[in-house]
């Protein structure tokens, strides 16, 4: 049977772990916006407890101190001046543990019309060297297969021609 006094040290022992986590976290926080499970994985891997780990996000949640949609949403903008396909950033954003309906979500509020244009003349600038002058055909396949829509597409060809 066991005793109120080693009940109180276990719960006092959680609690304890839980302040520590949480302070861990609050300092990653304070450094940059952070996702839900890049947070957690960055806790366990400095060894902390899987359950105290999952408690801190949780309450982190439930302050609004991590929200994954505004996390995915300032990542993409944060990124779109690199030469980054669409499909390229929703991996990206999935990598570092965002739901792939939330990514995908993020990136269609992210890449209005003018934005994918933007992002999409700088990455067919950059691989439209591969293909020849008379092969828009191919570009176009490879362009759609990277994720930019038809009428980004559509218009940008239109453009080079």
């Amino acid at each position: 049977m066991v005793n109120a006094s080693t009940q109180s040290e276990a719960g006092d022992k959680q609690h304890s772990d839980c302040l520590h986590v949480e302070n861990a976290a609050l300092r990653l926080i304070a450094r940059a916006e952070q996702c839900a499970g890049g947070l957690s994985r960055k806790l366990k891997k400095r060894g902390y407890d899987k359950y105290s780990v999952n408690s801190v996000i949780e309450k982190l949640c439930d302050l609004q101190l991590i929200d994954d949609n505004r996390f995915a949403r300032l990542w993409l903008e944060s990124r779109l001046h690199l030469t980054r396909s669409p499909k390229r950033l929703l991996i990206s954003l999935c990598a570092r543990g965002i739901d792939r309906d939330d990514a995908e979500a993020a990136l269609r509020n992210v890449l209005d019309a003018d934005v994918e244009n933007a992002l999409l003349v700088r990455f067919a600038k950059k691989y439209a060297r591969k293909f020849k002058s008379e092969d828009s055909r191919s570009l176009k396949y490879f362009l759609r297969s990277e994720g930019f829509s038809s009428g980004a597409i559509c218009e940008y060809l239109d453009g080079e021609l």
